[in-house]
């Protein structure tokens, strides 16, 4: 890709549901570019996200066709739909999300995406990501890489493989549903903050 030297442009992998600290680096950069010619790498964002539960900190995990341990190029990996994963997933978004104050206004269009075939990782953690961003008001541009390079051209922030679910990253600090309970949770998947927070969503990442 061309890299237009007049625009701040962030190189990252894709993700599930991104983290805040992923939206919060986006926010201040113009371009997105994702990269597809990486190899997947196990235990990453890129097929899991992390929401706020009761007890803590809940996983929810993409399978994958081949398993954690594949070293396929993103672009062809796989999803496994031998379980029923993404049914599992909205049972456990509804059942943490529906006492929060906004999960009744996007429970129609997420459930309809979770009901959408997907068969590559890419193109799933994309439509999440696009919903998201329509959700919060997002319009950055989104690009590909065309084959992968180690030494990205001037003028892109490279932040792959920087951002592991073990840090606490850096994210803004809202009221969650089970803050009480067990504390606040930093960095949880761009849902939580749109759960919790609504339409602030956007202002609050840009603080």
């Amino acid at each position: 890709m061309a890299v237009d030297t007049t625009k701040s442009t962030l190189l990252i992998e894709s993700q599930y549901f991104p983290n805040l600290t992923y939206y919060k680096t986006l926010i201040n950069l113009d371009i997105l570019l994702i990269e597809r010619y990486e190899h997947y790498q196990k235990l990453s964002f890129r097929n899991r996200c992390y929401i706020a539960g009761p007890n803590g900190r809940i996983l929810l995990s993409v399978p994958l066709a081949r398993g954690k341990n594949q070293r396929t190029v993103m672009k062809d990996v796989r999803i496994s739909n031998e379980e029923k994963w993404q049914g599992q997933h909205w049972k456990t978004l509804v059942s943490a999300y529906r006492r929060s104050p906004w999960f009744e206004y996007h429970e129609e269009s997420l459930g309809k995406l979770y009901e959408q075939p997907a068969e590559f990782l890419l193109d799933w953690n994309m439509a999440c990501f696009e919903w998201a961003n329509n959700v919060i008001g997002l319009s950055h541009p989104v690009a590909f890489t065309d084959a992968y390079n180690k030494d990205p051209e001037t003028g892109i922030t490279d932040l792959r493989d920087t951002m592991s679910p073990s840090e606490a990253g850096n994210g803004p600090v809202y009221t969650q549903v089970f803050q009480e309970r067990v504390g606040f949770l930093p960095n949880l998947s761009i849902l939580d903050l749109i759960f919790c927070e609504g339409r602030r969503s956007l202002e609050l990442l840009k603080l």
